[in-house]
């Protein structure tokens, strides 16, 4: 039987996730399946119950907003990384029932990686959601220190927890001057355009469309966040499948697979 898995969360339609997994499935020579479900929130009870009611053969969910969170309330399971950022992105089946886990760390990780970057000591992080609590979790050290620009009080206690070892503060949006040595945009599309351009290092989440105005006027490095969606993605389609994967060669066939697809819809 062909092994199924999708993306789950709403809107749904401009996702890349199945390009990507569908890609590396071809690569490895997996006989499956990955689609994207349009699940929006408060449904995914319904839909998971629906899972469990049926034999589809799922080998995962991957999961995005608005769904991060909602997450913990279908989970048998948690992952320890997921509890800590209050944020999970994958469902897997175990014998024990569904867990809920968090790739989207080790995403940040191993993009930062990719690109040597390990030097910095400040870093600026905008935004506040389960998205900027992975990020403030993969770049987590003794010496480190973090500074989040957010616009919610209500998020600062979840951020909290997700850092252990650096020093976090957080400032007012409107007091945003960025000037870190690693500055990490997590906002949606157009929330970060009109701010001051800094010359550190640029990790912007985004990817579509590219470049950002902020990314277009940055005086330093750019990492853009198709890199993110790809390390992210290489983690799910290992535990999903339990292929071991050759990274760096994975990569760049899903970062020309991405952009391949991004380049057909225009």
């Amino acid at each position: 039987m062909r092994k199924r898995a999708a993306v789950l969360g709403s809107p749904i339609n401009h996702s890349l996730s199945p390009t990507l997994h569908n890609a590396a499935y071809l690569a490895l020579g997996i006989e499956g399946k990955y689609d994207a479900v349009e699940v929006k929130s408060g449904e995914l009870k319904t839909f998971m119950k629906q899972v469990r009611e049926t034999d589809a053969n799922w080998i995962g969910f991957s999961l995005t907003m608005p769904l991060k969170e909602e997450i913990f309330s279908v989970a048998d399971l948690v992952d320890p990384l997921a509890k800590q950022i209050n944020s999970g992105n994958t469902l897997l089946p175990t014998k024990d029932g569904w867990q809920a886990l968090s790739t989207d760390v080790a995403g940040f990780i191993w993009a930062l990686a990719q690109h040597q970057i390990s030097d910095f000591h400040t870093v600026q992080i905008i935004g506040a959601g389960g998205t900027a609590r992975a990020a403030a979790a993969a770049i987590d050290a003794p010496g480190r220190k973090i500074q989040v620009f957010n616009r919610s009080a209500h998020r600062e206690m979840d951020m909290r927890n997700a850092v252990v070892m650096a020093e976090l503060e957080f400032k007012n949006w409107d007091d945003v001057v960025l000037d870190a040595d690693l500055v990490i945009n997590t906002t949606p599309a157009n929330v970060a355009d009109g701010l001051m351009a800094g010359t550190g290092v640029l990790f912007d989440s985004l990817y579509n469309p590219w470049p950002t105005a902020l990314a277009s006027k940055w005086g330093g490095k750019v990492i853009d966040g198709m890199d993110l969606l790809i390390h992210q993605a290489i983690d799910q389609i290992h535990l999903m499948t339990g292929y071991v994967i050759d990274r760096p060669a994975m990569s760049q066939l899903l970062r020309a697979a991405g952009e391949a697809e991004l380049s057909d819809r225009g």
